[in-house]
């Protein structure tokens, strides 16, 4: 296949990038990947509003369901994920639509990321041992490396591994090994990227409308599922929709500051989320979802 064509779906949530891709997706015979770091897991359904089998109306979806909540998931497992799909469009003459939340993901595979170096056993040892006191290991790494550290807090256990393991490996600081191994972009021919916009308030409506449905259609459920399936450990467990929900078990606060928890803390999401795309990606098309699907699908 020589005419492979792909772009990007970007916006806030709960912005109406589901359904708008998927109807760009049949017009433009593609496959969906999507950019959602909550989506990924098997059994997160309603707090993480990803689309239902009949929702998909028929087009394949990469990037949902792929992994157990128990499972760690990074950017390099999502670059993976990307030249996976890429693939399979390739052979099955497909051209593929990006959409979702995590803007982040998008950046990497624009600009890239360092491959790691391969952890030998010893390494993963000395690591092991050294994580035994998370702010101790902080220290000893950031008097390595302090401005790289400087990013990271103490309590960061997977950044704070990942430090660890380079070190061990290779004897450089974080920083030393990166200047030696810059990032490889993923993605090299130009990407479209479009960009739903919103007015902050009428958003800030349709988040609190999502949040009363997700609680009608069984969120507490869901969550009380995962809680004892998974227990509260995995990092999955401290999102937006599902912490709140723990506080509501906890007696924190009941059903009503619960729907207004999880609303206020979903629409800073969002404002966090539109300052990233803003900021990080260039030549954007911008509208409302109205003129984007114009745009798309004329």
């Amino acid at each position: 296949m020589t005419s492979f064509k792909q772009l990007a779906l970007i916006g806030p949530t709960a912005s109406g990038k589901t359904a708008l891709s998927i109807k760009v997706a049949q017009k433009m015979n593609a496959y969906i990947l999507s950019l959602d770091s909550l989506a990924i897991y098997k059994e997160i359904d309603i707090v993480s509003a990803k689309p239902t089998v009949d929702d998909r109306a028929g087009v394949l979806h990469f990037g949902i369901d792929e992994i157990s909540p128990s499972e760690a998931f990074d950017v390099a497992n999502y670059i993976k994920l990307y030249h996976s799909v890429y693939a399979r469009c390739l052979e099955e003459g497909k051209n593929l639509v990006i959409v979702g939340g995590t803007s982040f993901y998008l950046k990497m595979l624009i600009d890239g990321i360092s491959e790691v170096p391969l952890i030998s056993e010893n390494t993963t040892k000395k690591t092991t041992l050294a994580l035994l006191n998370l702010t101790q290991a902080h220290a000893f790494l950031t008097k390595i490396d302090e401005n790289y550290m400087s990013k990271i807090e103490t309590k960061d256990s997977y950044r704070i591994e990942k430090a660890l393991n380079i070190y061990f490996e290779t004897g450089f600081s974080p920083t030393e090994y990166f200047q030696q191994n810059p990032p490889q972009p993923t993605i090299t021919e130009p990407l479209p990227i479009y960009q739903i916009v919103w007015e902050r308030e009428l958003l800030r409506e349709r988040i609190m409308l999502r949040t009363k449905m997700m609680v009608d259609e069984g969120l507490i459920d869901e969550i009380c599922f995962l809680e004892k399936k998974y227990s509260r450990l995995p990092n999955c467990m401290k999102s937006i929709g599902i912490k709140e929900t723990l506080a509501y078990l906890d007696g924190v606060y009941d059903k009503e500051v619960l729907i207004e928890k999880i609303a206020t803390n979903t629409a800073r999401l969002a404002k966090r989320q539109t300052t990233f795309n803003n900021s990080q990606f260039e030549d954007v098309i911008k509208g409302s979802v109205e003129e984007l699907e114009k745009i798309l699908l004329n």
